[in-house]
């Protein structure tokens, strides 16, 4: 199993690799880079002139405008905000002369700029978060991050609530999703995990969903994550929670094509026993039935 990283990797080196060599001929970068939940990225930079342009296009951008995003992305990139590119929802840049002095703190530089699309999704998080602190609710805010498929964030007096819909195209992706999700629920029986958040699944939209006019398919379930104050206490627990949680839906899809992969090596390999069990199961001709030759080159067969 892998642990997917919170940063997109490659936009980091790709930012570390273009302020890494002071060489004007060193080549430039053009490039448009995919991540997880159909976010495009394009990425360019100058060496003649010196920066770094990184720009990003998402589903829901302008959902989590409403929710606090400019706000959020003030905080993280104000001086570094520039004009969106012609295509994409955000952009920012970074010059030469903006660099810090250490490389310890470049490279924490660079980490912020590959965390883009985290930061991008931590507003509706940390509004409804910050709600809940102060015994108030909220509306509830809805991330289209993918196609057919959303994330439900509002605040209750006691907890904060989020829930996935998760499409699943293919009947076994159905049969694979249904063992994970509900070992999820089950998983808390055991003492080591009885602090972690409550997990509902459902086939159904939960009740707090019946007001909004979501699409009716088979295909899609539901996955409610039931928050308390001890997941989201201010500092490094509320951060680590607004990085883990919206990378929940590509662990369970990683999960079930893995388990998919799993299951056709041992079923090839199985076949593969098979075919030798038949191979060595194959009769022996007897040896009265065997032809023979005689010096003129004529054919004979011997019967008892």
């Amino acid at each position: 199993m892998i642990l997917l990283e919170v940063h997109n990797k490659i936009i980091y080196e790709k930012i570390a690799q273009a302020f890494s060599s002071t060489d004007e001929k060193s080549d430039n970068i053009t490039e448009e880079l995919a991540d997880l939940d159909g976010v495009v990225y394009h990425l360019t930079s100058s060496k003649k002139e010196g920066y770094v342009v990184l720009s990003i296009l998402m589903n829901g951008f302008s959902q989590l405008v409403k929710f606090g995003a400019n706000e959020v992305l003030s905080r993280e990139y104000g001086p570094y905000i520039v004009d969106p590119e012609t295509g994409y929802d955000f952009s920012i840049c970074l010059n030469q002369s903006d660099l810090p002095p250490t490389e310890e703190e470049r490279d924490a530089l660079y980490k912020k700029f590959a965390l883009l699309k985290r930061n991008l999704l931590a507003a509706p998080f940390e509004r409804a978060f910050i709600a809940q602190e102060n015994q108030q609710t909220t509306e509830i805010m809805e991330i289209p991050y993918r196609n057919n498929e959303s994330i439900f964030v509002f605040a209750l007096q006691d907890h904060v609530t989020v829930i996935f819909s998760t499409e699943f195209k293919e009947d076994t992706d159905k049969i694979f999703g249904k063992v994970f999700l509900q070992e999820f629920a089950d998983a808390r029986r055991q003492p080591s995990v009885q602090t972690a958040p409550q997990v509902l699944y459902s086939k159904e939209p939960p009740l707090e969903l019946k007001n909004l006019n979501l699409r009716d398919s088979e295909d899609i379930n539901y996955v409610t994550f039931v928050l308390f104050p001890r997941h989201y206490a201010e500092g490094p627990v509320r951060e680590q929670t607004i990085s883990n949680i919206p990378l929940f839906r590509d662990y369970l899809h990683y999960h079930i094509k893995c388990s998919k992969a799993y299951m056709h090596s041992r079923m090839r390999a199985r076949v593969d026993s098979f075919l030798k069990v038949l191979n060595r199961a194959k009769p022996e001709v007897a040896l009265d039935q065997i032809e023979k030759k005689t010096a003129s080159g004529r054919t004979f067969r011997k019967f008892k």
